[in-house]
């Protein structure tokens, strides 16, 4: 974990590149200094790592579900969670959506997990009690039901925390803030102004509008946001001596009654306002509006643009104690269930029907990443069934109206948080019915797509010379990639590394060495070549990027025992020598090394054959590469 850390923080341009670090469900979320200095496709080619994607100010990696890890290895490596955060060179460069997504993730991102725990917990209770198995008067149900809506009744302190971080001040300073609009004395003030003959309470003289805060978002984030501004110019002009209690005091001081007196009531307004006008477009045509969200969500996601959208649905709750938009979204997280169970079931390959299962059991819980990267946006058409199915059922679901009453990742518990205090009706089923038809269309999709391009392909390749008779030369259709080793041709599914063997990387074959050396499969350039001589990345004069990857984790082994003839840049010929390696000394070292061989933009092409022989020489054909 710790070298792909090291590896990660290479690939994004050092540690002294990276402003901030975050991560959500399975990706890591970098703000970068300087986002030329990264290099996104060494990262796409490493171990461990599903995919790259620039989007929203942020250089995010999609690392899976086991983000976590790599995240607290990143830190140890950088130290960088012990930084304060910067601000970047470029952000007043950047569009007010990315700024806005940027600071949006942050305030929200730490506490999207512990969000969808309470909204399941809470769903759970209302099936409970709609089943007759508890009641709101039992100490079990008072119990649970305390510790999952705490979260958001106390949201206002706990936003305080994660915006004053975001906004780059003193989170403690924020949360205070945010504790004071809960305060039990602010919220016996608020039910008494709510009587006819309450007396007007006044600060300093000026009359003060007492509001419920509780679950409230865009006021603490406001307040967070002038605090931290405020925090910046006192530390700059306090003496050292003082600031550290003075600034605290005045922030305080002046924020907290501009919170009461302008910043709340004025976003309050605005939050009502943004309440009523998503009320309004949603109520105008319902079906539409589902069938909009449940087919573009996951586009949202690859960009993570979706994160603009969660203020809105957790504004809903606090305005309108329910939400519409989150029953729209289920079904996209369905469909590419149903998709990845498509090629699950279609799939004869026994490691890609592992991915694929993986990934359709992940994507239940509502992380579709997996499914996305790994599965359905690779073979492209099951990713545009699942957007097409996710539609579908999505405007079922708007077509009923259907609401949530606590907030949760989508996913298969979100029936549950559609039940209403009143019991099981007709949006709840509406809910069940649009996810099933999402799930059921895009695995009947899927399987009906895959069984006609198996057809078109078994007819393709009966009509081409078999792979054992391969010649070196080109036809319009069909270009070879001659053997780089010689060695035992082994299939790329055997090879023990999963991201290999799953073809993420692409499509290829893998070669057990006899001889230590590798030469050029074509006529081309050097394209890439890594620093510990391991890998080699050529490109050919025809386009075709073919990655050879000596050894399985030979990456650890930091160059030894490897040599290198030719650099980034160089022409080749097919048949140069590139590297040469002892194979004796990196076995006894422990090594696999099995070498993959695959072609990196497997997805430019119809189709890549491999070879039935089980020994090749190198110089002789391996690969056959249809147009």
């Amino acid at each position: 974990m710790t070298e792909l850390a090291r590896n990660i923080v290479a690939g994004v341009g050092g540690a002294d590149n990276i402003i901030s670090l975050m991560h959500c469900a399975t990706r890591l979320r970098f703000k970068l200094k300087d986002a030329t200095k990264a290099q996104p496709e060494k990262l796409k080619n490493m171990a461990g790592i599903i995919m790259v994607v620039e989007s929203g100010g942020q250089f995010q990696v999609v690392i899976g579900n086991h983000v976590a890890d790599v995240y607290k290895a990143v830190n140890e490596v950088t130290g960088i969670s012990d930084k304060p955060q910067q601000a970047s060179s470029t952000d007043k460069k950047e569009n007010l959506l990315n700024r806005l997504v940027f600071v949006i993730s942050g305030i929200f991102t730490p506490l999207i997990g512990l969000m969808a725990a309470t909204g399941i917990l809470k769903g759970s209770l209302s099936v409970a009690v709609s089943c007759g198995w508890l009641t709101e008067q039992s100490g079990t149900w008072l119990i649970l039901f305390s510790v999952s809506d705490s979260l958001f009744y106390f949201f206002p302190l706990i936003l305080g925390y994660t915006a004053g971080k975001r906004f780059g001040g003193n989170p403690f300073i924020t949360m205070v803030i945010g504790g004071a609009l809960v305060h039990p004395l602010i919220l016996k003030a608020f039910e008494s102004s709510q009587s006819a003959e309450a007396a007007l309470t006044h600060f300093l003289g000026i009359p003060v509008t007492f509001i419920n805060y509780t679950s409230s978002v865009i006021p603490i984030i406001f307040s967070a946001w002038l605090c931290s501004i405020m925090e910046r110019k006192l530390n700059a002009w306090l003496p050292s001596a003082i600031k550290n209690f003075f600034t605290p005091l005045l922030c305080l001081s002046v924020i907290t009654p501009m919170t009461f007196l302008v910043v709340g009531p004025l976003s309050t307004w605005i939050s009502e306002l943004i309440a009523a006008g998503y009320l309004y477009l949603y109520n105008a045509v319902p079906w539409f509006a589902g069938a909009v969200m449940g087919g573009l969500w996951q586009i949202f996601v690859m960009f993570g643009l979706h994160w603009g959208l969660v203020p809105l649905c957790i504004n809903n709750f606090t305005v309108l104690g329910y939400d519409t938009m989150l029953p729209l979204l289920m079904p996209a997280i369905m469909a590419q269930v149903g998709a990845s169970l498509g090629i699950f079931f279609s799939e004869r390959d026994a490691q890609k029907k592992v991915v694929a299962g993986s990934a359709a059991i992940t994507g239940l819980f509502g992380i579709t990443e997996p499914a996305v990267y790994g599965v359905t946006l690779p073979r492209k058409y099951p990713f545009i069934i699942a957007c097409l199915s996710g539609a579908l059922g999505a405007a079922v679901i708007g077509y009923a109206q259907t609401k949530v009453y606590s907030f949760g990742i989508p996913s298969i518990f979100t029936f549950m948080q559609t039940i209403p205090s009143t019991g099981v009706d007709f949006t709840v089923w509406a809910c069940v019915l649009g996810g099933a038809i999402a799930v059921g269309c895009a695995l009947v999709g899927t399987l009906v797509c895959s069984l006609i391009f198996k057809q078109k392909q078994s007819v393709r390749t009966e009509t081409t010379q078999p792979p054992s008779a391969f010649v070196e030369k080109k036809s319009n259709d069909i270009s070879m990639v001659l053997s780089p080793l010689t060695g035992e041709i082994v299939p790329l599914s055997d090879v023990t590394d999963p991201t290999f063997a799953s073809g993420l990387l692409g499509k290829g074959v893998a070669v057990k060495p006899t001889i230590g050396e590798v030469r050029s499969p074509v006529n081309g350039s050097v394209a890439s070549l890594f620093e510990t001589l391991h890998a080699i990345g050529i490109e050919s004069e025809d386009g075709k990027e073919i990655l050879i990857h000596v050894g399985i984790d030979t990456v650890k082994l930091k160059g030894q025992h490897f040599s290198a003839h030719i650099n980034v840049g160089d022409p080749v010929k097919a048949g140069d020598r590139l590297i040469s390696f002892d194979i004796p000394a990196i076995r006894a070292a422990g090594f696999d090394l099995t070498t993959p061989v695959v072609i990196s933009n497997s997805d430019d092409f119809t189709d890549v054959l491999v070879p039935a022989d089980e020994k090749v020489n190198a110089g002789e054909p391996l690969l056959s590469v249809i147009q």
